[in-house]
């Protein structure tokens, strides 16, 4: 019989680390489209919802952190209960996402980058190893030099994929994946693409306070252009 507490682990596990595989997958797709916003906001998703799900693992109380990447780095690192350990790339990218992955409406201008897909598949990669309570394969690290290991978390989402030919979702997760897959890749394919775009917002400032009057927009979005409209 199912106690409270395994209960708690199959809902981190449903919840955020399978779903996080589906957004992980969404976005390796949105980027092969050259897709600015589905890529950055589903590669945001995917982060955060592993990164909620080594809290929930953890018994890591952080009900406030929202959707905030570094607040949610910040409850792991603090606990001392998981030994994160996330390459320079990864960091970055993360950060990256926590600024401008955030904002599914256009809030904010925004630039992203074809070639980001392959970062993408490595924060995951390091991330995904901690998503489990079974065997986790924690001493698994990326060295320069030397391809990544083949991480297997049973009952995953992402492995049962791999593991069907017939899978519709196959093909976009393991299409020149370095990390995930049954195939040792030493180099991949990326579309070198690099999109800007300008958010309406940033083009005529002016009209916040009648746009907040029928949309809702985060507090530092407005703040953002409040102050950049009081700079000389």
């Amino acid at each position: 019989m199912l106690t409270d507490e395994d209960w708690l682990d199959h809902f981190a596990i449903a919840c955020f680390r399978d779903t996080g595989d589906e957004d992980y997958i969404a976005a390796r797709m949105a980027f092969r489209a050259a897709l600015v916003t589905p890529s950055l906001w589903a590669s945001h998703q995917a982060i955060e919802k592993y990164l909620k799900c080594i809290l929930l693992l953890n018994r890591i109380k952080a009900p406030k952190i929202l959707h905030s990447l570094r607040k949610a780095l910040a409850a792991i690192d603090q606990s001392g209960k998981v030994p994160l350990e996330l390459t320079a790339l990864s960091s970055k990218f993360i950060e990256y996402l926590d600024d401008c992955g955030n904002f599914r409406y256009q809030e904010i201008s925004t630039v992203a980058f074809g070639r980001n897909v392959v970062t993408l598949d490595r924060a995951v990669w390091e991330l995904r190893r901690y998503c489990t309570r079974v065997n986790p394969p924690l001493g698994s690290k990326l060295v320069h030099g030397e391809l990544p290991s083949r991480i297997r978390i049973p009952g995953g989402y992402l492995e049962s994929l791999i593991a069907e030919p017939k899978s519709l979702a196959r093909s976009p997760l393991i299409f020149h994946n370095a990390f995930f897959g049954n195939r040792r890749r030493r180099r991949v394919r990326v579309y070198p693409w690099i999109k800007a775009t300008n958010a309406p917002l940033f083009l005529s400032p002016q009209i916040l306070e009648k746009v907040r009057q029928f949309v809702h927009l985060p507090d530092r979005v407005v703040a953002g252009y409040k102050n950049g409209a009081k700079a000389p």
